[in-house]
């Protein structure tokens, strides 16, 4: 029974779409010419009393695709390296890396009672031109994200926390942030996971959304 209320309160939280947490690490800005060096994406949930939490975490590295551009101060602040052979034994190609990305978000949408994932961010404009300039290079038809709406935590952080750059939002929400971890995908999305589930939570315990008094109040129209 618990399970299934959650699952409605998450169809309605966000008009039926399922937030779903993207980082990328990539060779430089060009959503069109640079390569994509690792993707992860962290799946939501929510609790019956309507808290969001993250999930699971989906994280590779990525081979950049024939011909991409890869700028070495991109991999000088990542701290990337490309040649690393534990890093290319592992590699997915991009193609095969969205697959690998696509397919438990599916899931997730199913499993809440959702009809589309929608991406969240930090800085989520950047992160949501490589998913989708990605998606039509290698064909894909069913991308589960919204083509381009999306939630962006370095907005919502500046308005909650008055903090834009994500280690200092993470930690004036209380959330521990190493900055020796920070610039990999995997750890920046479940950073970025954890913090917009605190905004969320926040928004929720001040009384800003509140299912009870959303259903009573479509009731009495």
């Amino acid at each position: 029974m618990s399970e299934a209320i959650a699952r409605e309160m998450m169809a309605q939280r966000f008009r039926s779409f399922l937030p779903v947490v993207v980082d990328m690490e990539t060779g430089g800005f060009n959503a069109e010419r640079d390569a994509i060096l690792e993707i992860a994406a962290v799946t939501l949930s929510m609790d019956p009393e309507g808290n969001l939490m993250p999930d699971a975490t989906y994280a590779f590295h990525v081979t950049p695709f024939e011909g991409a551009n890869v700028e070495q101060s991109a991999l000088d602040f990542t701290g990337i390296k490309l040649d690393d052979p534990l890093r290319q034994r592992v590699a997915l190609g991009e193609a095969e890396a969205l697959g690998e990305i696509f397919r438990p978000v599916r899931k997730a949408v199913k499993a809440n009672g959702c009809t589309r994932a929608i991406l969240v961010g930090h800085n989520a404009a950047f992160d949501h031109g490589f998913l989708n300039a990605a998606v039509n290079r290698c064909g894909i038809k069913r991308n589960p994200f919204h083509p381009f709406s999306s939630f962006d935590t370095a907005s919502l952080s500046g308005l909650v926390y008055g903090q834009t750059v994500l280690a200092r939002a993470c930690r004036a929400a209380g959330i521990a942030f190493d900055n020796t971890e920070a610039h990999s995908a995997r750890y920046d999305t479940e950073r970025t996971a954890e913090l917009f589930c605190a905004i969320v939570n926040r928004f929720k315990d001040l009384g800003g959304w509140n299912l009870a008094q959303r259903e009573q109040g479509l009731e009495e129209v």
